[in-house]
Order: C-alpha cells, then sequence, then structure tokens
C-alpha cells in the first residue's frame, strides 16, 4: 500500500523552496541531535544533485528552458544564492562540487532575455567580501575560488573586486605556499585583469603605483620560479593588450622596471626567459626611450648583443626570430647619449 502513496515529484520552483529551507535549517544551527542534522545535509546533498539535474540535463534528456528559468528566477528571489554561498563550509565535498555546477550555471541563464545573476550581484556586491577572503582557508579556498571566477564574468562584480581592498590582497594570496590554492589564485588573479578590457585599463591606470611596486617587489621578484613564470607572462599579456596601450607606453619608460626584466632574462627557466623577452623587446622597441634607458642599454651593449645572439628557443618560430633580429638590430645602432649610465649592475 505504501507504494500508492508517494509523493509528487517537486517541481522547479519547489526544489528551490526546499533548498532554501534546507539551508536555513543548516546555518541556523539549532539542531543539537546529530542524527537529525545528518539527515538535513544528506538531503541538502540530493537535493543539489536534483538542481544540477535540471540546469545541464541526465546525459540522456537536455534540460528543459522553461524549467532552468524556473529555479534561476526563484533562486535570485529569495536570495537563496547568498544563503548557499554562506552555507558551503558546511557542506561535504560532493555537495560543493554540486554547488559550484549549479552556481555557475545560473551565472549564464537568462530569464525574459536578461541574465538576472547580473542584476542580482549588482545589488548584493557584499557577497565578494565572502568569497575573496576564502582563500585565507585552505578548506574552502578552491570552492570559493572557483565561484569567485563565474561571478566576475560580469563586468560590475569584476569592477567592484579591482576597486576594493581584496586587490592589494591577492599578492599574499598567491604566495600561499600550497601549489594548488596558489594556483588557484594564479587563475582568478589573471581573470581579473584580462576579461574586461575597459575596466582593467581604468584600473591599471588609476592604480599604477601601487599596482606595480607590488608586483615587480612580491611577484616578479619572488623566490619563487612558479610565482615569476606566471607573473612575467601575465606582465606580457596585459602590457600587449591595446586597451592598456597607455599603461604599457608608461611602463616601459622606467628604468627600474627594465632592471627587473633584464635580470629575469637571466632566469635558469627557459619559458621565463622567453616571456620576459616578449616584455623586455618593448623596451627596446621604444621610439621615445629616456636617456637613462638609452644609457644602460649601450652601456650593456656587448652583452645584450651577445646574449640575444645565443638566444634561441625550442621550436621554430618566425614571429620570434623577426622580434630578435629587430632587437639586435635596435642595439648596435643606438648612439649614447652623452649621459653617465646609473648605477646598474652590468648585464
Amino acid at each position: 500500500m505504501k507504494g500508492l502513496f508517494k509523493s509528487k515529484p517537486r517541481t522547479p520552483v519547489e526544489m528551490v523552496q526546499h533548498l532554501h529551507e534546507l539551508l536555513a535549517f543548516v546555518l541556523g544551527n539549532t539542531e543539537t541531535r546529530e542524527k537529525k542534522r545528518a539527515e538535513k545535509i544528506g538531503e541538502l546533498d540530493k537535493l543539489l544533485l536534483d538542481i544540477r539535474t535540471v540546469l545541464f540535463g541526465d546525459g540522456q534528456i537536455e534540460p528543459n528552458a522553461e524549467a532552468c528559468a524556473q529555479v534561476t528566477k526563484e533562486f535570485f528571489q529569495k536570495d537563496t544564492f547568498r544563503l548557499l554561498i554562506n552555507c558551503l563550509p558546511s557542506l561535504d565535498s560532493g555537495a560543493r562540487q554540486n554547488a559550484t555546477h549549479v552556481i555557475a550555471n545560473l551565472q549564464r541563464q537568462r530569464v525574459n532575455s536578461k541574465v538576472i545573476a547580473s542584476e542580482y550581484l549588482e545589488n548584493n556586491l557584499d557577497i565578494m567580501d565572502i568569497l575573496v577572503p576564502g582563500y585565507e582557508d585552505s578548506d574552502i579556498a578552491w570552492t570559493y575560488g572557483a565561484i569567485l571566477r563565474e561571478c566576475i564574468r560580469h563586468q560590475n562584480v569584476a569592477r567592484y573586486v579591482l576597486e576594493s581592498d581584496h586587490m592589494k590582497k591577492f599578492f599574499g594570496y598567491l604566495q600561499n605556499p600550497n601549489f594548488d590554492i596558489a594556483s588557484d589564485v594564479q587563475a582568478t588573479f589573471k581573470e581579473l585583469l584580462t576579461r574586461h578590457k575597459s575596466t582593467v585599463a581604468e584600473f591599471l591606470s588609476a592604480n599604477y603605483d601601487w599596482f606595480f611596486q607590488e608586483y615587480n617587489s612580491q611577484l616578479l621578484q619572488s623566490e619563487s620560479y612558479i610565482t615569476r613564470r606566471h607573473a612575467v607572462k601575465l606582465l606580457g599579456d596585459m602590457l600587449l593588450d591595446r586597451s592598456n596601450s597607455a599603461v604599457m607606453v608608461r611602463y616601459v619608460t622606467s628604468l627600474d622596471h627594465m632592471r627587473i626584466m633584464m635580470n629575469l632574462l637571466r632566469d635558469s627557466n627557459k619559458t621565463i626567459k622567453l616571456d620576459t623577452f616578449h616584455v623586455f623587446k618593448l623596451f627596446v622597441a621604444n621610439h621615445n626611450k629616456p636617456p637613462e634607458i638609452i644609457s644602460v642599454l649601450v652601456t650593456n651593449r656587448s652583452k645584450l648583443l651577445r646574449f640575444f645572439g645565443e638566444f634561441n628557443i625550442d621550436k621554430e618560430d618566425e614571429q620570434f626570430e623577426a622580434d630578435k633580429s629587430q632587437i639586435i638590430k635596435e642595439i648596435a645602432t643606438l648612439q649614447p647619449t652623452g649621459r653617465p649610465c646609473q648605477d646598474l649592475d652590468s648585464f
């Protein structure tokens, strides 16, 4: 007889409503009975999987657009999104993974042609104040990092993080001794500084002095070759992006910056050398070199020409060879300025 009274499957809206109730229960932490609490968390885990299936399909049946829209609308209307973010540390790894997939999907869902996740986050930007500091907790760092990258797909969210005090904290997070966490931070840091071109250009122009001071001292001059490798590659990506042309022009007129690049050219790691080459060539190609930069290049001319003459990469690359030839030609034909060389160790 029991089989005759099976409960009716929940609708997409009811799923999210029940999820809201379960999340509130877990966060309320009023249940002292461990067994009861475990049952609720188990129910929560299963419900997250069910919602994930609604949004992604089950491998055989494609997701229903109307059901996806209903889930999305309900999720953001009742602030279930915030509840889920706050509850993640209390969930097991499987539930966190399902939650991350659900949140990622919700960032892309359109309801009546609108990406309502963007509108919701615009009015709830303080959620980033939960996600970014998550890098300080090794238990939740990967989950919050993955969700953070999904959120900064929205330009308004990325702008908030870039303009917040959180940006300065990233330089510390990037030094995390845990390789996996440091790599996750690096992925987020790169996303922040490359995805939204106009916003990044505004940020770099407005925060040029402190940003590059931190970038140089903590990343490019780090004792960790992995940190240096990621930093010089990202630096090249930023400076070579047309949106950052004004920042690039300013950067390549600094002798201090060129000094760092000359030191990195001598790095034992081949990848670092090659990525540094792509930045160093900007200093040499600059038609408005300051006298102090010309003086240093002339003073170190013979060593630079010998270095680039012997500098090769493992595979054939016509563009690399052309760039190298141009650098050699430019350095070889530089005329002394008559100005004494700045205090700089010989290359």
